[in-house]
This record gives structure tokens, C-alpha cells and sequence, in this order.
């Protein structure tokens, strides 16, 4: 290991990830910066995770396999950090993938800057189970609010701009600093947080660099929306809970615009798996936490689409049908019947969608105002802590 290639160690928890599994070892292994062992912890899977696995293990001597009981993600990724020899961790999940160049320019990154930085991060894409990008937001929202850098911790209470757990690479050091994953959070039936969590504790004590890139592909899959959007909210409550008590300091609409957009997120979850009872009662949490956030559903009618679906739902159920199905159809009937009505109909259809449209542009433009005038109101709280936190440096010297 020399200081211009420092050992990385990637670290992958795969908990049933046959799927996926030979996916992301190819990403890792297909890294133009080699220098790298590869941990994978087999969390107890009960398919052919390990099996997968082992045929890398035979073919590259940088992978290991190490093996658990099922004991969480959390856990799993803390053995492999205790196994691990690098001088950088670079977390991955069992199915997401990494592009060619992800570690070389966070390495880069890394070598450019002083002790002071303790993690670099870059931007990912969603993709689906073909690797295919799947992701709307264009670039101008990436260099808008995915590139903080410095003392971060309250911007990242206010957003999650790492957004996922195969994102960072992060310096030793900072694990000696401030501990390892929570393994509470699973014990508390609370699993779901465990990245932000960590990252915001690292953010604590070390600022952070970015590379403006998209280089992870975070896998978006239509049967994994069925995890426990409950045990998420647990966990969200938990280690906020516990990071605001440490910091009393950060204004109260920070956390209270925080767990209002991560109740939307809970929002989102739920209403992909049909369960609208439960996406009903997180709009309510979010909108009581946040009054903004009314401008946002306005701008999609979001609210009339949940009420309608919600009411037709077990009428799709004994039909047989699927929790969205109804909703391609009546786009189905809607547009058959703007084929057969006449031409002034479809005129006064057009010019009421026109009047729609122009108010919702209202909405929006007044919505994006307030996210702007907020955003800066963090950023600028941001620099009032660095500048506390370099005053207490030249005391304490």
C-alpha cells in the first residue's frame, strides 16, 4: 500500500441477493483503481448468495466471503469493517452496481484533500433490475443540492444528499472516531437508517468532498417497495431523535422540514405497495410538520388520486386485479374518449387542462421560491458553524 494507491476496502452485507450479486462483484471488480479487497458478509441468506460468491472468491484473490448469522445490515457491515486491512471503506449494497471510475476519482478526491476530510461523495442514478437508468431529476438538481462540502451536518439533517449507502467512501479513521453501524436500531425492530445515521456521525467531526459525477446506479425494484415502511419510521425517529439532542443549536424548522420530506419518502413507499391506509396517515404527519408541503400536492392533485384509489381499491381486489391496474385503465378510457368526442369538445377539454396547467405552474413557481429561500437559510446556518467551529479551534490553540 503506498500514499498515491492506498488500499480500499468494499464492503458488501448480501442477504439473499442471487439476483443481483454477480452484478455488483463485476462493478467492483471492473474498477479502474485496483488496489481493492472486496468483503462480502453472507448475512444468513437462504439461496445461492454464498455460492455465487465463492466462484469469485476461486477466480479473484481480492474477494472474501465471510459468513453470519442473519444479524442485520448494520452488523454484517461492521464484521467486514473488523476484517477489513484498507485505509479507505467503500460500502456497496448486494445489488446495486458502480461504474468504472467511482473509486479512482473519490481516491483522487481523497489524496487531494488534508485529515480534516473524512468522507467523499458522488451522485447515483436509480436504475432498474436491467440496469436500465431510470432517474428523472437532470444534472442542474445534482449540482444544486448534492455538492455540500465542508462542515455538512446540518445540511444533511435538512436533506440526505448522499441519498444511499453505496455512495461514500470514507476514511478509516473516522470509524476509530466515531464507532461503527448502529446495531440498536435492528435490535429496536428499527432498520432502515442505519446510513444516514452513520454518515451524519462522521459529519459531526469531519468535513466531506464531492465528486461531481454520477458514478453509482442505486437499484430501484418493484418487490423490494414491500419492506417495512413502519420499521423505516422507527428507525428515522430513533437516531434523529438521538442526533438532536446532541445538537440543540440546529434551528427546529431544520428537523421539522426533515422529517416532513422523510415522511414523503414513507409516503412514496407505501402508496407503490398499495397500502394507501398507511400512505394516508404519513401525508398527514408530513403536511402537520410542514404546511409547504400543501403546494406540492397541489401541484399533482396527489391528494384526489389517493382518495379515489384508496376508495376503489377493494373493488380491485375482488376483481382480482392489481392495486394500480385501475389507473392505466381509466387513462385508457380517457384517452378513447377524447378520440371519439367532437372538436369542440376536445377544445373545451384542452382549453380547462390549459387553466389547470397555468395554475399549477403558479403553485410551483411559488413552491420552488420557499425550497430556495430555505435552502439558503441552511447553507448560511452551515457557514455561521464553521466559522463557531474554526473560532474554537484558534482557542483551543
Amino acid at each position: 500500500m503506498t500514499q498515491e494507491c492506498p488500499l480500499v476496502s468494499v464492503i458488501v452485507p448480501a442477504y439473499n441477493a442471487e439476483n443481483f450479486i454477480e452484478r455488483t462483484l463485476n462493478s467492483i471488480l471492473n474498477q479502474t483503481y485496483k488496489n481493492l479487497e472486496v468483503l462480502v458478509v453472507d448475512d444468513g441468506s437462504q439461496d445461492r448468495t454464498a455460492e455465487i460468491v465463492k466462484s469469485f472468491v476461486e477466480k479473484d484473490s481480492r474477494v472474501i466471503l465471510l459468513n453470519q448469522k442473519n444479524a442485520g445490515v448494520a452488523a454484517a457491515r461492521n464484521l467486514a469493517i473488523e476484517k477489513s486491512r484498507g485505509e479507505y471503506i467503500a460500502p456497496i449494497d448486494a445489488d446495486d452496481i458502480w461504474y468504472p471510475q467511482k473509486i479512482e476519482k473519490q481516491v483522487q478526491c481523497m489524496l487531494e484533500a488534508d485529515q480534516s476530510v473524512g468522507l467523499v461523495y458522488a451522485w447515483s442514478l436509480d436504475i432498474d433490475e436491467d440496469d436500465v437508468i431510470i432517474e428523472t431529476r437532470d444534472i442542474e438538481y445534482f449540482q444544486d443540492f448534492c455538492s455540500v462540502e465542508g462542515t455538512v451536518y446540518p445540511v444533511l439533517v435538512y436533506i440526505n444528499f448522499i441519498r444511499n449507502a453505496s455512495v461514500p467512501l470514507i476514511r478509516r479513521s473516522c470509524f476509530e472516531q466515531i464507532g461503527v453501524y448502529n446495531c440498536k436500531l435492528k435490535a429496536n425492530h428499527a432498520q432502515g437508517c442505519e446510513d444516514w445515521d452513520i454518515t451524519l456521525r462522521i459529519a459531526e467531526h469531519y468535513k466531506f468532498r464531492v465528486v461531481r459525477e454520477f458514478l453509482i446506479g442505486y437499484r430501484q425494484l418493484r418487490g423490494s417497495m414491500s419492506r417495512s415502511y413502519r420499521s423505516m419510521e422507527r428507525s428515522y425517529n430513533l437516531f434523529m431523535g438521538e442526533f438532536r439532542q446532541r445538537h440543540p443549536e440546529i434551528p427546529t424548522y431544520i428537523y421539522n422540514v426533515s422529517a416532513s420530506s422523510f415522511y414523503f419518502y414513507l409516503l412514496g413507499l407505501s402508496h407503490t405497495c398499495g397500502d394507501y391506509g398507511s400512505a394516508l396517515v404519513f401525508l398527514q404527519k408530513a403536511i402537520k410538520l410542514d404546511y409547504v408541503q400543501i403546494l406540492k400536492l397541489f401541484m399533482t392533485l396527489f391528494v384526489i388520486k389517493l382518495l379515489l384509489k384508496a376508495a376503489l381499491k377493494p373493488v380491485m381486489s375482488l376483481m382480482g386485479l392489481e392495486h394500480d391496474y385501475w389507473y392505466q385503465y381509466l387513462k385508457k378510457r380517457h384517452k378513447t374518449s377524447l378520440n371519439n368526442s367532437d372538436i369542440n369538445s376536445v377544445s373545451k377539454i384542452s382549453k380547462n387542462r390549459t387553466q389547470i396547467n397555468i395554475f399549477q405552474k403558479y403553485i410551483k413557481k411559488r413552491y420552488d421560491e420557499i425550497q430556495w429561500q430555505r435552502w439558503f437559510q441552511v447553507l448560511q446556518f452551515s457557514k455561521t458553524v464553521k466559522l463557531w467551529q474554526f473560532q474554537s479551534f484558534l482557542h483551543m490553540n
